[in-house]
């Protein structure tokens, strides 16, 4: 997985039509363009296994390498990656809050799961 000084890897569930149009939406709000590998986690268990990541889990929450190739995942990965647009820098400072945090954490795997079994994948 190539990194870089500045790159970061989001692994997102490109079976999902929402989290295709987030990763396009993240794409055009993204001024250091080139600096953020997305790679599709559907079908890639062996492939994310050798990266250190947990297939079940790489679905259930996002992930990212960041920079140090550090693996972050929930709501730290969206601090991440929320943390390099600017729009979007205060949902991140606020979603690290220790009173906000694992309500946001809760909400969001409540959602996620809901979404997989609605979808049939869980």
């Amino acid at each position: 997985m190539p990194t870089s000084e500045h790159k970061i890897t989001v692994f997102y569930d490109g079976a999902c039509p929402r989290c295709v149009d987030d990763r396009l939406n993240y794409e055009r709000l993204d001024s250091n363009e080139g600096d953020v590998i997305w790679f599709d986690i559907t079908g890639k268990e062996e492939e994310l296994k050798a990266l250190g990541v947990d297939p079940k889990a790489a679905l259930l929450e996002l992930h990212i390498r960041d920079h140090n190739g550090e693996i972050r995942s929930e709501l730290d990965a969206y601090q991440v990656l929320m943390a390099r647009i600017p729009q979007y820098r205060l949902i991140g400072w606020l979603i690290g809050l220790p009173a906000i945090k694992p309500v946001a954490a809760a909400l969001y795997h409540w959602m996620v799961k809901r979404r997989l079994k609605k979808e049939g994948r869980l």
